[in-house]
């Protein structure tokens, strides 16, 4: 965890102030060779002044993003496997480069959509940084095709589009204007769709997570063709959860003394109680794996063992303790025309390493 700040944020400010967190763990993560990332300095103000992280949290960064990118992977994979492109819905994505990873990756043919949400404030640095950056802007398309929208708090190009919202609002409201407005939506319920939530719904309550979640099911489910239905719907979630006991209790402090508060995770006081928040929709698939049990267990021993070169660690415990605190919970909610499908959507999940 951060040291609170000399300059407290308030209200939503310090909300947004923890996408800055997790930019610079990032970048510190990519300079000490844990993760290759071309893209994340352009998105970091002056990012040549930032101090690395420490080893915790280096190691910590590392674990999720390898998590998150099996998953992601994985999801392009069954698609490919299913004969349709993918849409993939970032919500509350913040400095993610995730897009641009994808689009120079092996199966960027499989996007028809990725499309990012999060707070004004955030959207509009992030399409300032995206413009001034050659890196970044060249993969969105022809010049002609990208452009920016609603006061430069949004930006559109043919694949990739930066959508501005509050998630907390009722998703007819915040979510239904964005994405199922004109004759042909963003969101095309026949494609098979990922939503990515990285520490977002934590900040929210339990009642707005769980409306954006019922939206999503919803929309899905209402919207299906009725032949040749491929619109299986899939999510990640990665957040803190189990914040009880004592370990959790000084997590939590530690964020209050930055005016940041959990509401959306006492819905999730245990490991067991996490897939909870995708059967409670009506979801076919739930499950959940803590950092802890994926650094030990589904990460490539080659992978463990090359890190382990890069920095020392004394705090093992302490690493242990924070990543037991940690979890990722994904999940698939497969449409009505089952039998239509070709790829085996319950099945996706992080492949164990480990015996």
């Amino acid at each position: 965890m951060f040291p609170p700040r000399s300059r407290v944020p308030e209200g939503d400010a310090a909300i947004r102030a923890t996408d800055n967190d997790a930019a610079l763990a990032r970048l510190s993560a990519v300079r000490k060779g844990y993760l290759t990332d071309p893209f994340i300095t352009p998105l970091v103000p002056r990012a040549h002044l930032e101090p690395l992280r420490p080893p915790l949290i280096n190691i910590g960064t590392y674990v999720r993003s390898e998590a998150l990118d099996e998953l992601v992977n994985g999801w392009l994979a069954l698609s490919q496997q299913e004969g349709v492109k993918c849409q993939i819905v970032s919500l509350g994505a913040g400095s993610d480069t995730r897009f641009w990873r994808i689009a120079t990756g092996p199966n960027q043919d499989t996007l028809a959509r990725y499309i990012e949400i999060d707070f004004p404030e955030i959207t509009t640095k992030k399409a300032m940084a995206i413009r001034k950056s050659k890196d970044l802007s060249s993969l969105l398309g022809k010049p002609e095709d990208v452009h920016l929208g609603n006061g430069g708090t949004a930006l559109h190009s043919p694949v990739y589009s930066l959508l501005a919202a509050d998630l907390r609002r009722p998703p007819a409201e915040s979510l239904a204007p964005l994405l199922t407005a004109g004759p042909e939506p963003p969101l095309a319920p026949h494609l098979p769709t990922l939503l990515i939530f990285e520490c977002v719904l934590v900040y929210m309550t339990p009642e707005a997570s769980g409306a954006i979640l019922q939206w999503f099911t919803d929309y899905f489910q209402n919207n299906q063709p009725s032949r040749d239905g491929r619109g299986v719907l899939g999510s990640i979630v990665y957040e803190m959860f189990a914040l009880g006991d004592q370990f959790g209790k000084v997590m939590v402090n530690n964020l209050k003394a930055r005016n940041v508060t959990l509401p959306g995770a006492e819905p999730y006081p245990t490991f067991e109680s996490l897939p909870t928040r995708f059967l409670q929709h009506g979801w076919d698939v739930a499950r959940a794996l803590t950092l802890k049990d994926i650094r030990r267990d589904y990460i490539d021993p080659s992978e463990l063992e090359r890190i382990s070169q890069l920095e020392m660690l004394d705090e093992i415990e302490e690493l242990e303790l924070v990543l037991a605190h940690y979890a990722i919970t994904w999940g698939v909610k497969l449409p009505p025309a089952t039998g239509e499908l070709k790829a085996r959507w319950q099945d996706w999940g992080l492949m164990r390493k480990r015996a």
